[in-house]
């Protein structure tokens, strides 16, 4: 184990601080400063190496975690990103951007704070990527097989690699003019730079894997062709169709999905052209939905120079302390406060948007919302609680509902199941054979983490179609679900 008496010795959880909130929106750098090397070594030194690792059963991934956090306290960085890779092909994904449920399952988080498992893993690959050791890993031989991924994002990315090291030639194709999906036009610049995303994949191209960009799957090139040319087909599309919001008033200019506001942020902050970018500059914000997605859409306001933001959620405000129905080791709904509210707004929980309402030129002007309360156990409007906020540009972050039905999935007749994802068997294939599905495309909207952890296990079962057996991990089941109550 690490340090025996770390835990007894070191009882307090640090962390990097981030940058000033005066500073950091002025730009679009990441959020946090480097912690000093020292200070992170001395918390992994607090990982107690548990008989019963809980830790493991926290990510899906059963990440080698006290393995490497020994590992890291003796600074020995060449062992511990080999510890790190062996279950997990991003950890300077999901070091930055993963909730971490590996930390409420941490045995130590019983009585004292927890572990800092996330920040011990993104500096692990840092220390890796600086030292020289992230290297290309190309196959000895090729397979003769060839496979199709349609999806780059984590799920896809993570099964392209696994099967382009296991000797198939593989082609990921991409819609956008540059790979990465979500990672790359979806979480902000701020949470994760890009240059973390190209630095990968100029690794993932040096072992042979073929990006396709600019290639819209089922319009450029159908679900029947990809069949006649390909061996096996992987579906990653991500679960990319939005909530929406069905009350008076909808049809006004100015009320936008989140993902329709989020890409176009980022490539500004790229220094791309974007023609009629939605902004905030000026404008009272405000955003529906309370999860990452909004928070995501309160920094990105924050730095365009929003007059103000406001945040609203459907649901009560969750407490600051582990709720009894939600013991350790499960993952806990507690009240967070992320960097972007760190920054500024207001969050209004318990509450349902009841009408927009607009001006003299058709645009939004303002939200009527009503403050909601649990009857029967339902939500039910407060009488007399309605009010009316300024709102000059509103963004919906409700989540999604499933991948997008016309195109590749219609082509392919793939069977889809109650909540409109891909059904897929123990191996990750689809009722079409041949057809695989991995990422939120077949688990519904999920966590990082789960989509790599789906990547890895999809590309085992389509490793093993096409050669009868595969060595590949295979770290989840299709049937695997967080470890919730």
């Amino acid at each position: 184990m690490a340090d025996p008496q770390g835990f007894l010795n070191v009882r307090e959880r640090e962390l990097p601080a981030r940058r000033p909130v005066p500073v950091r929106i002025r730009d679009w750098k990441e959020v946090y400063e480097e912690q000093q090397l020292g200070q992170l070594q001395r918390q992994a030194g607090r990982c107690m190496d548990c008989g019963i690792p809980f830790c493991h059963s926290g990510c899906p991934l059963g990440n080698l975690i006290p393995e490497w956090n020994n590992l890291a306290w003796r600074g020995d960085w060449s062992d511990a990103i080999e510890r790190l890779h062996a279950t997990n092909n991003f950890p300077e994904f999901t070091g930055r951007l993963c909730p971490a449920p590996c930390e409420t399952a941490c045995v130590l988080g019983i009585n004292q704070p927890a572990v800092t498992i996330k920040q011990i893993e993104v500096t692990t690959i840092e220390q890796a990527w600086g030292d020289g050791l992230v290297q290309p890993l190309p196959p000895e031989r090729l397979s003769g097989k060839t496979v199709a991924v349609v999806g780059s994002g984590p799920a896809g990315l993570a099964a392209a690699q696994q099967l382009t090291r296991a000797g198939h030639t593989v082609a990921v194709f991409e819609r956008a003019d540059k790979p990465g999906g979500l990672l790359r036009y979806g979480i902000p610049e701020f949470k994760m730079e890009k240059a973390v995303l190209d630095r990968r994949l100029e690794q993932m191209k040096a072992e042979g894997t073929r990006f396709r960009n600019n290639m819209n799957v089922g319009v450029d090139i159908t679900g029947r062709q990809l069949r006649d040319r390909y061996d096996a087909v992987v579906l990653a599309l991500g679960a990319t169709v939005p909530r929406d919001l069905d009350v008076p008033g909808r049809e006004l200019g100015g009320i936008h999905q989140a993902m329709d506001y989020l890409p176009q942020g980022n490539r500004a902050a790229l220094g791309e052209q974007v023609e009629n970018q939605i902004l905030a500059t000026g404008k009272h914000v405000v955003v529906i939905g309370g999860g990452d997605t909004g928070a995501d859409c309160i920094g990105t306001a924050h730095r365009q120079g929003a007059a103000s933001v406001t945040s609203l959620e459907i649901m009560p405000q969750p407490g600051e302390e582990r709720p009894a129905s939600q013991p350790w080791p499960t993952y806990p709904m507690l009240y967070r406060v992320a960097s972007a509210h760190e920054e500024g707004g207001e969050r209004i929980y318990a509450v349902s948007t009841t009408e927009f309402v607009g001006d003299d030129e058709g645009n939004v002007a303002a939200l009527r919302l009503t403050e909601v309360e649990f009857v029967d156990g339902k939500l039910s409007s407060k009488p007399g609680t309605e009010r009316e906020i300024p709102a000059q540009l509103v963004l919906f972050a409700m989540g999604f509902l499933g991948p997008e039905g016309p195109g590749v999935v219609s082509q392919l007749g793939v069977e889809l199941d109650e909540r409109s994802n891909v059904k897929r068997d123990k191996t990750f294939m689809s009722s079409v054979p041949g057809v695989f599905v991995a990422g939120d495309a077949g688990r519904g909207q999920s966590l990082i983490v789960w989509a790599i952890a789906e990547g890895r296990a999809a590309a085992a079962g389509v490793d093993a179609w096409l050669t009868g057996s595969s060595a590949l991990p295979r770290p989840i089941a299709p049937t695997d679900r967080p470890l919730t109550v």
